[in-house]
């Protein structure tokens, strides 16, 4: 006697069920890959600024992270890591850990390492602990290496004071010039033509 179950009829419909929910789900997880994929990336919230080519400000600015400059500033830059792109025009004082002049920056700049590269040009003072200038940049002003460069300056911006001057080495050849005390034209010494 042959026994016939209809197991092997039920096993054929259950894998046909799991081929068609299997399927489905590869079609749902595809879907969401595309969406993603076309989606644009996010950044992560903290990574870093950017002020674009076309962007123009005037005023203080502070990023606690990274920063890209590309547009125009007028006023103080304060950022932990700070590129000044091909372009870019600063206007004002500089500070970060980090620095990299591809622009222009007339201003003071204190940051613990500076580089000038690919034509970056600065016309200002520049504190730091280490300065590098590529050969094609441009530089006018002052450098000097200081312990701390990103605190506040010690001496007041206006110059050295009368006390530094008196006890300079140059003191004997620095002296202060005072206005004669005639100053006016005597009518005597000018005659007009007739």
């Amino acid at each position: 006697m042959l026994f016939r179950s209809k197991a092997p009829e039920k096993d054929k419909n259950a894998a046909a069920n799991a081929a068609e929910v299997i399927g489905r789900m590869v079609q749902q997880q595809h879907s969401v890959v595309e969406q993603v994929a076309a989606s644009p990336p996010v950044p992560k919230a903290g990574t870093g600024s950017c002020i674009g080519s076309g962007m123009s400000i005037v005023g203080n600015i502070e990023c606690k992270g990274q920063a890209q400059v590309f547009g125009r500033i007028e006023g103080e830059l304060r950022a932990s890591d700070l590129l000044i792109g091909d372009g870019a025009q600063v206007e004002g004082s500089v500070i970060a850990q980090d620095v990299t002049v591809c622009g222009r920056v007339k201003g003071t700049i204190r940051a613990v390492r500076v580089k000038l590269q690919d034509g970056g040009a600065v016309e200002g003072d520049i504190f730091h602990g280490s300065l590098s200038i590529d050969e094609n940049s441009l530089f006018e002003g002052s450098s000097r290496r200081v312990e701390n460069p990103t605190d506040s300056p010690s001496v007041d911006a206006k110059g050295p004071q009368q006390e530094d001057m008196q006890s300079s080495a140059l003191a004997p050849y620095l002296h202060r010039v005072e206005p004669s005390a005639s100053t006016e034209w005597s009518e005597s010494t000018v005659e007009p033509k007739h």
